[in-house]
């Protein structure tokens, strides 16, 4: 089969299109021929080697398709379900091996890209607005990056769950869709000094909740929008890794709170995985939760949707076709 592989961290151009032999599921693993595979910005850190997978490897966490094959002891699905997953590396590919427990069969009214688009960033946005801090009505919450694909759909669950919503985002394209979400409030963070326009908009008692998946370039300011015992959720560090920090600014800035959370850690047992995907996939079956998706790739092209995705040129969900 045709994969992506990557022998040696570094840039895009890392990712080498080549021929492997098709993998055969093993002892509770699934053998799932992949239709559509999710690109997320873990994938751009693995291959970067900022969190490093052994040498070499088929990146890629989310896929969907069709099980072609199952290894002994699997009774979780069956050949021909069709399935989508995320949590297991090597869907840059054709074919991918996947713990059978991780696999969820796409309910119906669900297409294959619609499923592989609200994996891995749906599910990230139900445990940021339901569990790290769960939203409630009233609450005001800071979503930047809101026109990227977990944080279009965590606009629209800050929503769901009564929130009021103030958007970041870089131009006016990505306001419209953000305000199209559902956000009350929306900064360009390239016009306005998004600290300055929150503590406005707050009449300067800022706010419960900032979901920050930038990182390095808003860690600071995202601290200072925090009304007194408020959160930092920070989730990602698309600008960069967030340099040692104090804890003591958080007892200075008003007993603050500060958390970094990842998705695996909300998705530790089957019955929490299928608890919270059954969720957001039902939300999109009834149009509850609109899944945008971006841009598609070839597979063989998947050094360009990096490349976009890094450069924060997206809006919404990108795909690989393999």
């Amino acid at each position: 089969m045709k994969a992506i592989r990557v022998h040696q961290y570094g840039n895009s151009e890392a990712m080498i299109f080549e021929e492997v032999p098709s993998p055969k599921p093993g002892e509770g693993h699934a053998l799932v021929q992949l239709d559509v595979v999710g690109v997320n910005f873990i994938d751009i850190y693995q291959r970067m080697g900022l969190y490093p997978i052994p040498l070499p490897f088929t990146p890629g966490n989310e896929g969907a398709g069709t099980v072609l094959e199952i290894g002994p002891g699997v009774t979780e699905v069956a050949p021909g379900d069709k399935v989508a997953y995320c949590g297991a590396i090597g869907s840059y590919a054709g074919y991918a091996v996947v713990p059978s427990w991780r696999l969820v069969k796409i309910p119906q009214g669900i297409d294959p890209k619609t499923a592989a688009a609200a994996m891995l960033q749906g599910m990230t946005a139900h445990y940021l607005s339901h569990d790290t801090y769960p939203l409630k009505p009233k609450d005001v919450c800071v979503v930047h990056a809101a026109a990227g694909g977990v944080g279009l759909l965590l606009v629209q669950m800050a929503k769901l769950r009564g929130a009021q919503v103030i958007a970041t985002v870089s131009t006016q394209e990505k306001a419209r869709l953000a305000l199209v979400a559902g956000a009350d409030e929306v900064i360009l963070y390239t016009e306005k000094d998004f600290e300055s326009e929150v503590k406005r908009l707050t009449d300067g008692s800022g706010v419960q909740v900032v979901y920050d998946s930038v990182g390095q370039a808003t860690f600071d300011k995202s601290l200072n929008c925090l009304a007194p015992r408020g959160t930092l959720v920070l989730y990602g560090q698309a600008s960069g890794p967030v340099p040692p920090f104090d804890p003591q600014v958080l007892n200075a800035r008003g007993s603050l709170f500060l958390t970094r959370p990842t998705l695996a850690h909300y998705t530790r047992n089957r019955e929490e995985l299928l608890s919270r995907a059954n969720q957001v996939l039902g939300w999109a079956a009834e149009g509850l939760l609109s899944v945008r998706i971006g841009e598609t790739f070839p597979l063989a092209d998947a050094g360009e949707a990096h490349r976009k995705l890094a450069g924060r040129e997206t809006t919404g969900k990108i795909l690989l076709l393999p």
